[in-house]
């Protein structure tokens, strides 16, 4: 099979370490790409903004398949052009990537099957927002209601952080994206991100992690991409999937295909697991990055067949192995993160990888020979353990000997589990 993969972060590196094990692969390209991407993969210069541009390509050099790793080209309709060309391809259309591409669409789908989440308005104005927010007081979450690359989303703890949150919005500083605000209410629990493959009728639960938003230790300090991230997450116990599925997860396939818009790729659930149980706080469209990572690193099945069968309507005759270990990774960004950075410092050196250790890169490029640093999050440095404090202990270790003067990382990722273990 010959296969594209669009996608440039450590999301994508993941992927196409793992497609390169496919038996089925007898190509792989990937555009943009990254310097770490490239070992696995033939890079190609292509606009992915450009849908004709990656369907002309497709058709050139034979693609079978593509998958489309991050949300925006989903959300601007990639997937539908390629459908349309005749392109086989893992992702959802754009009318389904509105499970990711606006936060009202998922909380109307929530009101509308009875799906469990925060209370909720939208609004499209500064002025009714802050007087919902003052009727209902802090905490309280604010959300800009389109794609803002995982920044548009406030917990407020204060009804001041909880206007200026609004102001911001409104005010222009994410774009297009917040041009509608969602106000919800705070959910009071544990975190934890919940991955399905579907093909539009059939869902296979795909694995469980918990990431780590806040930049600092503690989980401190400003929301981020995230700084971190392990697999599986033990608060999802095999009763807390089951009623996943049960609750939130079939009751949402079953209801955007009843809307007229079947859903087939990866829904990403991000959850709170509250005294009544799971909750869900949003859906995204693709994995999870950092958690597609350590998803990666404990898949013992061929993921290739995996994401054909879900872009193929063959999902039901399906089913996915993992390896018993966690897997954890920490990232390294650049000083300053998620605020402004320094670009193209040097990494000098990387660690040595094994079976059990690996590093995948986010925001590297190639200059002159040289490996540098060219955005916020920059390497996930991942390892593999019988334990979370094992895994924890291996990726501290190996994050150990990278050379790169302008890195910072967090150093608790695991923290929430690791308490678990020692109680």
């Amino acid at each position: 099979m010959r296969v594209l993969l669009i996608g440039s972060g450590g999301r994508e590196h993941a992927l196409a370490w793992k497609l390169a094990q496919s038996p089925l692969l007898s190509a792989l390209y990937a555009t943009p790409g990254n310097p770490g991407i490239g070992e696995e993969a033939t890079l190609v210069d292509l606009d992915i903004t450009d849908d004709s541009a990656v369907l002309g390509f497709c058709r050139r050099e034979s693609i079978d398949f593509v998958v489309v790793g991050p949300e925006a080209p989903l959300v601007a309709g990639l997937a539908d052009t390629l459908r349309a060309g005749g392109i086989a391809v893992f992702g959802p259309s754009a009318a389904a990537a509105q499970l990711e591409g606006s936060k009202g669409f998922t909380k109307d789908i929530c009101a509308k099957y009875n799906i469990p989440t925060g209370a909720y308005q939208r609004f499209t104005s500064a002025e009714p927002a802050k007087a919902y927010v003052l009727e209902q007081g802090a905490p309280i979450v604010i959300k800009a209601d389109g794609l803002a690359a995982g920044k548009g989303v406030t917990v407020a703890m204060t009804l001041d952080e909880a206007l200026d949150a609004i102001d911001s919005c409104f005010s222009g500083t994410f774009g297009a994206a917040g041009a509608e605000v969602v106000v919800e209410a705070y959910l009071d629990g544990e975190e934890a991100s919940f991955f399905c493959l579907c093909d539009g009728k059939t869902v296979l639960p795909f694995g469980s992690a918990q990431d780590h938003k806040r930049v600092g230790d503690g989980d401190t300090g400003p929301n981020t991409g995230g700084m971190g991230a392990y697999s599986p997450a033990p608060v999802m116990t095999a009763e807390m999937v089951e009623r996943t599925m049960r609750e939130i997860i079939e009751p949402t396939i079953a209801g955007m295909a009843d809307s007229g818009h079947p859903f087939t790729g990866v829904l990403f659930a991000g959850l709170m697991i509250t005294a009544k149980g799971p909750e869900l706080i949003e859906y995204n469209v693709r994995f999870g990055d950092p958690e597609c990572q350590v998803l990666m690193m404990r898949l013992k099945s061929d993921l290739l067949l995996l994401l054909h069968a879900a872009a193929t309507g063959t999902l039901a005759s399906a089913r996915a192995e993992w390896r018993d270990e966690v897997a954890l990774t920490v990232v390294m960004a650049s000083k300053g993160y998620p605020g402004s950075y320094e670009k193209n410092t040097p990494i000098r050196k990387l660690p040595a990888e094994d079976s059990a250790t690996k590093v995948f890169h986010a925001g590297t490029a190639l200059n002159d020979g040289q490996l540098v640093a060219t955005g916020g999050r920059v390497l996930n440095v991942t390892a593999m353990g019988r334990t979370v404090s094992a895994a924890q202990k291996a990726a501290y270790a190996a994050l150990d000997g990278v050379e790169w003067d302008n890195g910072f990382c967090r150093r608790d990722i695991g923290w929430q589990a690791i308490e678990r273990e020692r109680d």
